[in-house]
């Protein structure tokens, strides 16, 4: 199974050249770590940040610079800092091209859970809503099963939703998988991880179409 730095990595393959991508709180975060040097990228924090780095080593980070999950973070020459309602202006105007989120579970039908567990205190949705109500390209970066062992790839989302059939593909510690019209497709498998593994562990079904290659990190 791979780490949450390997899921990382394989969605930095999904950033291309160019492009303005909003990383999420959690799993997202790291992908900016491992961009290729050989692409222009813009990563936007929705707290109000453009052009943001890889994490800092340790020793170097400073308090004053930060994401939307208050991690410290580094700036890339000609990033910016502006106010969130800017900020939420260039989302919902759908200046982002790549929005990469965590979540507690996905659904057949590309519904996000994301937010909160029912009984738990929470402070908000936060950015959530606005990202998936405006972004057209979701890429959804979580584990598989929960501590329990239990599926988060699911038929019928469980939790409260984020929001309703937005996700294209979802990167987790066992496969790759797109959201289609029939449901779930097998698309990748994690190195040393079987078909017959993954099917195991996801409740929803799953469309598997000839042989399913190995993730290439």
């Amino acid at each position: 199974m791979l780490s949450k730095e390997d899921i990382a990595k394989r969605i930095s393959k999904e950033v291309k050249d160019g492009y303005y991508v909003n990383l999420g709180i959690g799993i997202p975060t790291l992908v900016a770590n491992y961009v290729s040097d050989n692409i222009s990228v813009e990563f936007q924090s929705e707290n109000g940040v453009l052009g943001m780095g890889p994490f800092p080593f340790e020793g170097e980070e400073d308090a004053d610079i930060i994401n939307a999950g208050k991690q410290t973070i580094t700036i890339l020459p000609g990033g910016s800092f502006f106010d969130s309602a800017f900020s939420f202006g260039m989302i919902r105007g759908q200046k982002v091209d790549l929005t990469i989120l965590g979540a507690m579970e996905v659904s057949e039908n590309g519904d996000i859970a994301n937010w909160k567990i029912p009984g738990k205190m929470v402070k908000g949705m936060g950015g959530a809503m606005d990202l998936v109500a405006s972004a057209e390209n979701i890429i959804v970066a979580m584990m598989h099963v929960n501590k329990a062992g239990e599926s988060k790839i699911l038929k019928k989302c469980t939790l409260p939703l984020t929001g309703v059939n937005c996700v294209k593909r979802v990167v987790t510690e066992l496969a790759v998988l797109d959201i289609t019209p029939n449901g779930f497709k097998l698309v990748e498998r994690a190195p040393g991880v079987s078909v017959e593994d993954i099917i195991k562990a996801t409740e929803a079904d799953l469309i598997i179409d000839g042989e399913v290659p190995e993730m290439q990190l």
